[in-house]
């Protein structure tokens, strides 16, 4: 599976965020230049994110993000979905039912193996990155990088 690099961008950013004091937001510019990212580009995804309920947005010469929810409360995979959109299923084609090697269909009553297996690692796929919060990747920064970021 590939994911775009508005994932890790956002997921950064979410992590930054996390580390803003309550009440205060960072500008897109700060975030775009803490990570030396395309500002422009950088303001689809958190656009994305806000749509998705994880970013709270503010206009103004005061204005910019900061997280809609508790970091506890924002998982991975929040993050690849606001920005990715939902992860496409694996579609079975029942190509065993093709060609040369071709299946009677009454021999395909169950599901599909592949099918199954792609099912499988999809879901697995999604429980871990359900399993990290931005917290939890806040906790994992290096210490020098865990202290509170001031706008």
């Amino acid at each position: 599976m590939k994911l775009s690099q508005g994932v890790e961008w956002g997921a950064h950013c979410a992590v930054t965020l996390a580390r803003v004091e309550p009440g205060l937001s960072l500008s897109r510019r700060t975030l775009a230049e803490r990570y030396a990212l395309p500002e422009a580009y950088l303001a689809k995804h958190l656009k994305a994110m806000v749509n998705a309920g994880l970013l709270h947005a503010t206009t103004g010469p005061n204005g910019g993000f900061r997280l809609a929810k508790r970091p506890e409360d924002i998982t991975m995979l929040d993050v690849v979905e606001a920005i990715e959109g939902p992860v496409p299923r694996f579609v079975c084609q029942e190509i065993r039912q093709r060609g040369t090697a071709g299946l009677a269909p009454e021999d395909c009553v169950a599901r599909c193996g592949v099918d199954s297996a792609m099912e499988a690692a999809k879901e697995a796929w999604r429980e871990s990155l359900r399993g990290v919060t931005v917290a939890a990747l806040v906790a994992r920064l290096p210490p020098a990088a865990r202290g509170p970021v001031t706008p």
